[in-house]
């Protein structure tokens, strides 16, 4: 006979729920199948009748009178079917402590505890990395930018500055920056990679306005290279009025040092500032478009 005390059997009460003659969702016919394939024994047998004949008194009665093997494989069972049960309505564990309680009963008849609940000791996910530089990265790139306006170099070595300064962006960005290069007869100030277009970068650093002049030149060593090639003007100084009234923009789209000062300061994707950029360009036939009229949230 199992080596059960009445602080057992109440534990077996609490967790399968045998108070008042059932036991889990049972039905009388479900009952006896479960035990009949899963334990290959008849619950119902007259031997089992000494209580009475309902479901829980069954199960009392095979629990005092079976021996500890026969008990502990039939918890097992009755555990295993709780928790799947359990486990496809949702529901949480009612019973303070039921796997480690039930384990302890278990190793006392002779038998393994439960297996640990993986569900519950499984590490809590991991949550994705940020995309982009870390906020110190950005921080420092927002400082050298305002740097460069307190420069009091000669103008050439604050326009290489800048030029260092925008490969570094680009760079932080996954944008594969290229500092400036000479090819025959003219001059590149940098470039980047964005969704399958090369970006050539002309960058400025004047205090007034672009006019159209410049930027009908840069535009002309967009058109002489292949069709995958697209511009960047970076102007800090910003374009005139009249520039765009006597400059048709093509594969061109333009920055100004408000939309270089708001990107940084609100630790925008450079990519996707130029993403918006273009695309405003494609609908609208409008080469600048600000970074504050872009990104409004």
């Amino acid at each position: 006979m199992a080596q059960l005390t009445t602080t057992d059997m109440a534990l077996i009460d609490k967790i399968f729920g045998m108070y008042g003659g059932y036991v889990l969702d049972f039905s009388n016919d479900r009952f006896a199948a479960f035990f009949n394939r899963d334990l290959k024994i008849d619950i119902y047998h007259d031997r089992f009748s000494i209580y009475g004949t309902s479901k829980g008194k069954h199960l009392r009665a095979f629990l005092e009178i079976s021996s500890n093997a026969e008990v502990v494989r039939a918890l097992n069972a009755l555990w295993e079917y709780r928790e799947t049960g359990m486990l496809d309505r949702g529901e949480e564990e009612t019973v303070p402590n039921a796997r480690q309680r039930l384990s302890k009963l278990l190793q006392k008849l002779g038998g393994k505890p439960l297996a640990p609940d993986l569900s519950a000791a499984s590490p809590p996910p991991v949550a994705p990395e940020p995309r982009g530089p870390s906020e110190g990265v950005l921080i420092a790139l927002e400082q050298e930018f305002l740097a460069l306006t307190a420069m009091d170099e000669a103008p050439h070595q604050r326009g290489y500055a800048f030029e260092r300064f925008l490969k570094r962006w680009s760079d932080v960005w996954g944008l594969d920056g290229n500092a400036s290069f000479r090819t025959t007869g003219e001059q590149i100030d940098g470039s980047f990679q964005h969704d399958g277009s090369t970006y050539l970068v002309e960058a400025k650093w004047h205090s007034r306005p672009i006019d159209a002049a410049m930027l009908h030149s840069f535009q002309g060593k967009l058109l002489e290279r292949p069709d995958w090639t697209r511009g960047l003007y970076v102007s800090y100084g910003g374009f005139s009025g009249e520039s765009f009234d006597a400059f048709t923009a093509r594969r061109l789209i333009m920055m100004d040092g408000a939309d270089i000062y708001h990107a940084l300061n609100r630790r925008l994707d450079l990519g996707e500032v130029v993403r918006k950029k273009a695309r405003y360009h494609s609908e609208r036939r409008q080469p600048f478009a600000r970074v504050t009229d872009l990104f409004t949230a």
